[in-house]
């Protein structure tokens, strides 16, 4: 239904929870090398996933073979990021829409986001936050498109 974009994510816990969450909510995962820990199955089991090879994601090897395969839907590519303005409730979110996340510790690259900035979303926080967890930002901002587009869930 909708396409989950992690690009660079550096913790196993949150990539596991994510795969769950994608597997669960009948979204497509993408994780964008590179990576700092090992995805191999017997590795993201012990994050918290146990049925990675049911999740069935796509690995890139970096960026740009990403974006040659997928530019021609940066329409609908949405940038998660502290800076929008934009809240992400605020956004008619559409099935097949790219939802993108970046790293724990340094979010998305400025040129990707470059790419489509009218598309950047936030979510509200008190100014003296730095950023929320990104397991948890993924859900809140990925269930919303599917609250959105609940009538076309099929589970």
């Amino acid at each position: 239904m909708f396409n989950i974009v992690l690009v660079n994510p550096r913790i196993p816990q949150n990539t596991g929870s994510i795969g769950r969450m994608c597997f669960n909510a009948g979204f497509k995962l993408h994780i964008i090398k590179p990576i700092v820990f090992d995805i191999s199955q017997k590795a993201v089991r012990r994050a918290g996933l146990d049925y990675w090879e049911k999740l069935e994601p796509i690995v890139w090897e970096n960026l740009e073979l990403f974006l040659e395969k997928n530019l021609k839907f940066k329409d609908r590519f949405f940038f998660a990021t502290t800076k929008s303005k934009k809240p992400y409730f605020e956004v008619k979110f559409k099935e097949n829409d790219f939802l993108f996340f970046g790293s724990e510790s340094y979010g998305l690259p400025m040129e990707l986001m470059q790419i489509n900035w009218q598309n950047t979303i936030t979510i509200p926080m008190k100014s003296c936050g730095r950023s929320l967890n990104l397991a948890t930002s993924v859900g809140i901002v990925s269930y919303e498109a599917l609250r959105q587009n609940f009538k076309y869930f099929i589970s």
